[in-house]
């Protein structure tokens, strides 16, 4: 990414607007591009993964790649109110990850109930609709 000292903002507030409209179509352009991209992506993962011998150390090699599959172990809650009993009796809140869900606390808000622990930050936001 270019740094910030290359780009100069157009002088009137007005030509800023429309300068931020059209990068963000632009930008969306891109992405929307990157994300047929990554559909095909995952449907020659999947085929591969299909289509591979199992188990065998082996994969396929082509003139400039080399894929095969390996099997990896990753975790799945079947029963939650388990996992959390565990981690009321053990203390091992590390098996969680630390980020508080924003709707919810919203909703307590909300209700004019506190959430102890919890404070707000005011970021400001800006919204952009075309004209």
């Amino acid at each position: 990414m270019a740094p910030k000292a290359d780009f100069k903002p157009p002088k009137q507030l007005a030509a800023c607007a429309d300068m931020l409209y059209a990068l963000r179509e632009e930008r969306y352009a891109l992405q929307h591009q990157a994300e047929r991209i990554e559909e095909k992506e995952k449907l020659l993962r999947e085929h591969l993964i299909e289509h591979l011998p199992k188990g065998d150390a082996s994969g396929i090699s082509g003139k400039t790649a080399r894929v095969f599959v390996e099997n990896v172990q990753v975790a799945r809650v079947e029963d939650w109110d388990a996992l959390y009993a565990h981690i009321k009796k053990t203390g091992s809140f590390e098996l969680l990850q630390r980020r508080p869900s924003e709707t919810a606390i919203r909703e307590r808000w909300d209700a004019g109930k506190a959430v102890p622990g919890v404070t707000t930050l005011t970021n400001p936001v800006l919204r952009l609709n075309k004209v």
